[in-house]
C-alpha cells in the first residue's frame, strides 16, 4: 500500500501545528495567543504574506462571531486553512485522448525524475499507455536515471545524446507516442538555477514544440517543488510559471520535513493548485491532493 497524505504529515504534525493546537487548546483569546500563532504559522513556512492574511481574517472572525475561547479560535483557523485550497479545475491527466502531452519541470534536486517514475507507474495501473521523453540532455546522469525509473514502472524511454537539443528529445517523444500507439507522454526537462536565463528559454522551446505537434499541448505543465526548501521554492514557482505555464504543483519529500504550511503559500500567492503529494521513497508513494484529509492530517492525531 502507498503511504497516505497523513502519515506524510507527521512530523508537520508533531512539531509545528501540534503546538498550534497546544497553543489553541484552553483558555480565553489573548494578545499573546495572537503572537503565538503568527510566529508558528511563519515556522510552519505558511510565509509572511500568508501569515498576515490569515491573522487578519481570523482576527475580524473572532470580533464578528464573538468568540473568545482559544478552542473556538483553533476550529476557526482550521476552516480558514481548508476554504483557502481552492479545489483545482479537472485534471487533464485523467482525460482520454489520442495523447495526453505532460511537461514536468523543477530545479534539480527537487525529485522530478523521481515523480515522473512515479506518475508513469500510476497511470500505466490505470490502464494508460505511457511513454517518457528525456529532455533534460544537460546531464548525462538524468538520462540514466529516467531510464531507470522507466525500468521500474515498465514504460519505454524515449532519449537523445547528453548535450542534445532537449526540443528535438521532446519532438521525437511525441513521434514515437503516436507511432506506437501511445496516449500518455511524461516529458521531463532541465533543471539548472531557475534563475539561469538560458534554461528557461529552452524550457520555451520545449513546451513550442509540444503546442506545435499536439493540440491543446502540453496538456498540463506540472512543477515539482521540494518541500523542505520552503519558502526559496516560491521564488522558484514564479520564474517557471512565468515561462512555461504551469498548471499545477507536485510537492515532494513532505515525509521529511515540519514545513508543510508552503502548501497554503502556494494557493495563496501563486494561484498553483497542488496536484501531488510525494509521501515516501517507494514507486507506489504518490498520493493524489486531497485538501480535506490535508487539513485534518496536519492536527488530527
Amino acid at each position: 500500500m502507498f503511504k497516505s497524505i497523513r502519515e506524510s504529515l507527521s512530523r508537520t504534525r508533531q512539531s509545528v501545528f501540534g503546538q498550534i493546537a497546544g497553543a489553541l487548546g484552553a483558555g480565553d483569546i489573548t494578545e499573546e495567543t495572537w503572537e503565538d500563532l503568527e510566529a508558528l504559522l511563519i515556522q510552519a513556512d505558511v510565509g509572511v504574506p500568508t501569515t498576515i492574511y490569515l491573522v487578519d481574517t481570523l482576527r475580524e472572525r473572532v470580533r464578528r462571531d464573538g468568540l473568545y475561547r482559544a478552542e473556538q479560535l483553533l476550529s476557526a483557523l482550521r476552516g480558514e486553512l481548508r476554504a483557502m485550497l481552492v479545489d483545482p479545475p479537472p485534471f487533464e491527466l485523467e482525460e482520454k485522448r489520442l495523447l495526453t502531452v505532460v511537461m514536468v519541470v523543477g530545479v534539480n534536486g527537487s525529485g522530478k525524475t523521481t515523480t515522473i517514475g512515479k506518475l508513469a507507474q500510476r497511470y500505466k495501473e490505470q490502464g494508460r499507455k505511457v511513454m517518457l521523453a528525456a529532455s533534460d540532455t544537460f546531464r548525462a546522469a538524468a538520462i540514466d536515471q529516467l531510464e531507470i525509473w522507466g525500468e521500474r514502472a515498465s514504460v519505454p524511454v524515449i532519449a537523445g545524446q547528453p548535450g542534445g537539443d532537449p526540443a528535438a528529445v521532446a519532438y521525437d517523444g511525441i513521434r514515437a507516442a503516436r507511432a506506437r500507439g501511445y496516449d500518455l507522454l511524461f516529458i521531463d526537462t532541465a533543471g539548472r538555477l531557475h534563475t539561469k536565463f538560458n534554461l528557461m528559454k529552452e524550457l520555451e522551446k520545449v513546451y513550442g514544440v509540444c503546442k506545435k505537434s499536439v493540440h491543446a499541448a502540453p496538456h498540463e505543465v506540472l512543477l515539482v517543488l521540494d518541500a523542505p526548501t520552503g519558502q526559496n521554492a516560491l521564488a522558484q514557482a514564479a520564474k517557471f510559471k512565468e515561462s512555461v505555464k504551469v498548471t499545477g504543483v507536485v510537492l515532494t519529500k513532505l515525509d521529511s520535513t515540519a514545513k508543510g504550511g508552503m502548501v497554503f503559500a502556494i494557493y495563496r500567492e501563486l494561484g498553483l493548485p497542488v496536484r501531488f503529494i510525494g509521501t515516501g521513497e517507494r514507486i507506489q508513494d504518490l498520493a493524489p491532493f486531497d485538501a480535506d484529509q490535508f487539513v485534518a492530517g496536519l492536527f488530527d492525531e
